[in-house]
């Protein structure tokens, strides 16, 4: 009775993050509370106010941290400013896992950056695997309307039990809907939090053709306004801890507003540049979750194969501006 109570609380909890519901309203997680150095040794620096963190990859090593807490469902954010001029080969990861748990059968959820040569620009790609599902990547690659290396931007994840949401500057760019057909696919284990900065030459920057060039380290990311708003789970019972402060409505959560719904729109029209739902040469047949664009489809096919790689584990050690358009629907001047 009481693992039921518990466990009606924890789905009716969770209020807070709905639909267009502020960011800035939400607390910041120092990083002696919140997290622990993965790896690195002086290549990651916190800075003085506990809640900025720089993290380097040189010669030596990437580096890395992981939050101290498991967490099932949430919301996770951070602002992050990348390396500048030439980082081909270089990847910077913000990423939700359970691989140390579940070696054969672990979840993710991954915002990664890759670099580029000089005078091309950074691309970010989002990917989901569930229960060990490494084999059938859900990869989405897309340009954005700033310079990431210029300042600091958003970056955040919400994970419900049958959404997922990719926001940058609050603006949604993918939302995944857990379906039937998916099963164990969708990510539904409890996971820690990681950021990461390590060296993917072989596959991160046209399939491989440029790599990590250290003449130009050290490459160095800033990260800043840590969230973790979330369900801690009990390490020992595995059961998610929630109270009124931390929790989210669940329901509500996965909610989003006509108005971020036109701009998640207007993003993947200007700036998405793959979908494993359009890559024949991975999947004769559409993953079942795919709702298959025919005009998407056709757009995309101007884009250059992509290359995905044999992808590490993150913590195994390890310009010129043109005219963007905006996604609120309007274009730039």
């Amino acid at each position: 009775m009481e693992t039921l109570t518990r466990l009606l609380v924890f789905m009716t909890l969770f209020s807070g993050l709905v639909s267009g519901f502020a960011l800035q309203n939400l607390p910041i997680t120092s990083f002696e509370e919140g997290y622990t150095q993965l790896f690195g040794d002086k290549n990651l620096f916190v800075h003085k106010d506990g809640k900025s963190v720089r993290l380097t990859l040189d010669e030596r090593t990437g580096s890395g941290f992981v939050s101290n807490d498991l967490y099932l469902h949430g919301f996770f954010s951070a602002s992050i400013k990348l390396p500048s001029d030439y980082s081909a080969g270089v990847v910077v990861a913000f990423y939700m896992s359970n691989g140390d748990m579940y070696e054969k059968n672990h979840d993710e959820i991954d915002f990664e950056f890759l670099g580029n040569i000089r005078g091309k620009e950074w691309r970010i790609q989002t990917n989901i695997y569930g229960n060990g599902s490494t084999h059938l990547g859900r990869e989405e690659r897309y340009n954005l309307w700033f310079d990431p290396t210029e300042d600091f931007h958003q970056y955040s994840i919400l994970w419900s039990d049958s959404h997922i949401i990719f926001f940058v500057d609050n603006v949604p760019i993918r939302e995944v809907k857990r379906t039937a057909s998916m099963g164990g696919d969708f990510p539904s284990k409890p996971m820690s939090l990681y950021t990461t900065i390590w060296d993917g030459s072989k596959w991160a920057t046209n399939g491989g053709k440029y790599g990590v060039n250290y003449k130009y380290a050290p490459y160095i990311a800033r990260f800043s306004d840590l969230v973790l708003h979330g369900c801690p789970v009990d390490p020992i019972e595995q059961f998610p801890r929630c109270d009124e402060g931390a929790a989210v409505d669940i329901r509500a959560a996965q909610e989003i507003t006509p108005s971020q719904r036109k701009k998640m729109d207007v993003f993947r029209r200007k700036h998405m540049t793959y979908s494993y739902c359009y890559d024949r040469t991975r999947y004769k047949v559409a993953l079942s979750e795919c709702v298959v664009n025919p005009a998407e489809a056709q757009r995309l096919r101007v884009y250059d194969p992509v290359t995905f790689g044999g992808i590490p584990r993150r913590h195994r050690n390890g310009k010129h501006r043109s005219k963007r358009s905006r996604v609120d629907g309007t274009e730039s001047i």
